[in-house]
């Protein structure tokens, strides 16, 4: 039987989020009472408007940089406050070379700056990753799921480099309604083989297909998508996506 297509929505009209607002509530406008969301649809929410609503801003002025950052963004063009802050949201360096800084964070992610951002924000201030994303999915889910009285699946969504290959993807940082991972393992392929190492990363992958349609430029930091078959077991966290050290050969 012919699987239903898998359908992506760029949720539009949200208004400029700013520290102390309702997400959900201007979520659930944009939403247009309800009319475009069905049954089992995953809502994706672009990162920085979360962390904008949390007031996850930091001012650049306050931040008195260490010698560490100062010879650092010296030699890279840098500032030094923005380095200094993302030497803050770290818990391991994993490489500080040729004017990048891959980082890993106190919430398990290893990307570019520590999440720290100063893009689309008031000049002279920079912007962290949420406290918990985990916790604003799960947030964001109970309130969707009892307004529109349907279950509803959330991903909070980040933009990552990769190793080992070219350009941007987004991955799920939060998860809540939906299992983040997809295990085929002790199953058997269509030639009868039994799968030892599928283990699929779906909220990274549904992560990644709304951003088709959300995109850095388009001021689009809502999607919905449609149609993912999903296991019965809605169970699970972001951080379950995250390879424990003593999993991860690259350490």
């Amino acid at each position: 039987m012919a699987r239903a297509p898998i359908q992506i929505f760029p949720i539009a009209g949200l208004p400029e989020v700013n520290a102390g607002d309702d997400l959900p509530r201007l979520i659930i406008e944009s939403l247009d009472g309800g009319a475009a969301v069905d049954a089992g649809d995953i809502l994706v929410i672009a990162q920085k408007i979360v962390s904008k609503a949390e007031g996850r801003f930091v001012r650049l002025e306050s931040v008195e940089p260490s010698d560490r950052a100062v010879r650092w963004a010296s030699e890279y063009q840098k500032d030094p406050r923005v380095i200094e802050l993302v030497l803050r949201e770290s818990v391991r360096i994993v490489r500080m070379e040729r004017g990048v800084i891959v980082a890993e964070t106190r919430h398990g992610f290893i990307c570019a700056n520590a999440g720290v951002d100063v893009s689309n924000v008031p000049e002279g201030m920079a912007l962290l990753l949420p406290e918990d994303a985990d916790r604003s999915a799960r947030e964001m889910h109970q309130r969707l799921t009892t307004t529109f009285g349907v279950p509803i699946g959330v991903i909070i969504s980040d933009t990552f480099g990769r190793p080992w290959r070219e350009g941007l993807v987004n991955v799920a940082l939060g998860v809540a309604g939906i299992a983040p991972l997809l295990d085929y393992r002790g199953q058997r392929d269509a030639g009868g083989k039994l799968l030892q190492a599928t283990w699929i990363a779906l909220a990274d992958e549904v992560a990644s297909a709304a951003e088709l349609v959300m995109g850095k430029s388009d001021g689009v930091p809502l999607a919905i998508v449609r149609g993912v078959k999903v296991p019965d077991d809605a169970s699970g966290t972001g951080r379950d996506l995250i390879r424990p050290a003593e999993r991860d050969i690259f350490r």
